[in-house]
């Protein structure tokens, strides 16, 4: 049922998705920091979604070994919140686990992530591969609640595995929940196919008869489309993954490429730099290449730079090719050529 920071929302709401090694610490400040841009071009507000979402983090890693390595996945910053814990497994007892540590770590909520279709986590019984499995993820929804205790657990999932189930949907629902989060795609059409937003009408009446917030995912690019697809689908909500690395300002309103290459590169060396201190040598610098496309792009340079800077195996590295990098490769875009 509602409860916690969910009931608090102003409504549409938005939220950052989880996404495996880029939702992390110094990505989800970065995003804050150019949330808070307004349409006038200046600095105000909170910044970023309304809800952040850590990585998923497997709750089986947590109860393992790998512990001291994974905690780090749930770090987070106090201007972050509210912020929600998504874990993956399909073990109940290290769902508990997990979901009592989120709450002892300060988080204002529990996500399950259930719609994942990555093949290892499908091969563990988790993930989509849970929506074969109704009564145990049940069985996984009691024992995080039992954990998390008197915060609120939620669920991320998909349409269905290889067919829309809306019998899935109403299965969860049925655990009483506190949000919904629906990718509206099966996890056999991946994101090869327009998300099925025609759906979330039916999906908002079911969620919503149960108490249970409903959210969308899948396509939405702008804040336009927030408002709009919660207007037309009666979604409380719209979680936004991969529109962040169309435009990374997309929370504000306004789009990432008003701003001149000058700027852009200062986000990234920000962003570089941010990595750098949080994980050291603790994770590959390699990791930081997947969000060059998103900072360096648009201008008549930005291929020859990005291909550059592809070639940094560290933060001082990329910082070095930056500080060579002739002004005539940070002009500001003439024609679409090269970019």
């Amino acid at each position: 049922m509602l409860s916690g920071f969910w009931k608090k929302l102003k409504k549409p709401f938005t939220i950052l998705a989880p996404m495996a090694e880029v939702t992390d610490v110094p990505f989800r400040a970065i995003v804050r920091e150019l949330g808070r841009f307004t349409r006038t071009g200046s600095f105000g507000g909170r910044g970023g979604p309304d809800v952040f979402y850590t990585e998923f983090v497997s709750a089986d890693g947590l109860a393992s070994k790998g512990r001291e390595k994974l905690i780090k996945n749930l770090a987070f910053r106090k201007v972050e919140k509210p912020i929600v814990a998504q874990f993956f497994g399909a073990n109940p007892t290290h769902i508990r686990e997990a979901a009592a540590l989120a709450r002892e770590l300060g988080f204002d909520g529990v996500d399950i992530n259930m719609g994942c279709p990555d093949r290892k986590v499908v091969k563990q019984g988790a993930g989509i591969a849970l929506c074969k499995n109704p009564a145990l993820a049940r069985e996984i929804i009691a024992a995080a609640k039992e954990g998390a205790k008197n915060i609120p657990v939620s669920i991320k999932t998909r349409l269905g595995y290889g067919t829309v189930s809306l019998q899935w949907i109403e299965a969860l629902l049925e655990t009483e929940i506190s949000a919904l989060i629906v990718h509206l795609r099966t996890m056999k059409e991946m994101s090869k196919v327009p998300a099925h937003w025609e759906l979330m009408e039916e999906i908002s009446a079911m969620a919503h008869a149960k108490g249970t917030l409903a959210v969308g995912n899948g396509d939405v690019r702008d804040m336009n489309e927030v408002r709009e697809k919660c207007v037309s689908y009666g979604a409380d909500g719209v979680m936004i993954g991969r529109g962040v690395f169309a435009n990374p300002m997309v929370f504000s309103g306004r789009d990432f490429s008003v701003l001149p290459p000058k700027e852009r590169i200062a986000i990234l060396l920000q962003h570089v730099r941010l990595f750098d201190e949080f994980w050291g040598t603790g994770k590959n610098f390699d990791v930081m290449k997947r969000f060059f496309k998103i900072y360096v792009s648009d201008w008549e340079g930005a291929k020859d730079l990005r291909i550059k800077l592809m070639e940094a195996k560290s933060a001082v590295e990329a910082e070095r090719i930056i500080s060579e990098t002739p002004d005539t490769l940070l002009a500001p875009r003439q024609s679409s050529a090269g970019s």
